[in-house]
């Protein structure tokens, strides 16, 4: 279903989405209901996000000299998830400028989906914390997932 027909900041139809990560609920990500706390869902949406923006030896695709802030995050809470089980966190970027890009994903449980999200990222210098264009390493990266 697209974003318009649901009203979610970002797409429930799986197919809409070209980069996944599989991430395993732990006992510890449980409220007193017994639910996946809603702490947590930033965290996988977190989790998802650093598959594609740093490598398996945690740089950043980046490149030296770079940072990502987040500027935005909207989150859609569409259903209950339980441990124990994983989920799918599908990702892709919905539109790059000079200095940030849009991100938009979802979380999958037992093939439902359960959540949404937009979040707005910028590079910027660490030492100045100030906005620089994306890098062009970090600009195909972008592209691929568009």
């Amino acid at each position: 279903m697209s974003v318009e027909q649901r009203g979610t900041v970002s797409d429930t139809d799986p197919s809409a989405y070209k980069q996944w990560s599989t991430i395993n609920l732990r006992y510890g990500d449980t409220d007193r209901q017994g639910h996946i706390n809603n702490a947590v869902y930033c965290t996988l949406y977190e989790s998802g996000r650093v598959d594609f923006l740093f490598s398996t030896d945690g740089d950043s695709v980046a490149g030296a000299g770079t940072a990502f802030v987040i500027a935005k995050l909207a989150l859609d809470y569409l259903k209950e998830m339980h441990f124990p089980g994983d989920v799918k966190v599908g990702s892709k970027i919905l539109s790059i400028g000079r200095s940030s890009f849009r991100v938009g994903q979802a979380i999958f449980y037992k093939d439902q989906c359960c959540s949404t999200a937009e979040s707005v990222i910028v590079v910027i210098d660490p030492d100045t914390n100030k906005s620089i264009p994306i890098p062009d390493t970090l600009r195909r990266v972008l592209e691929k997932i568009l």
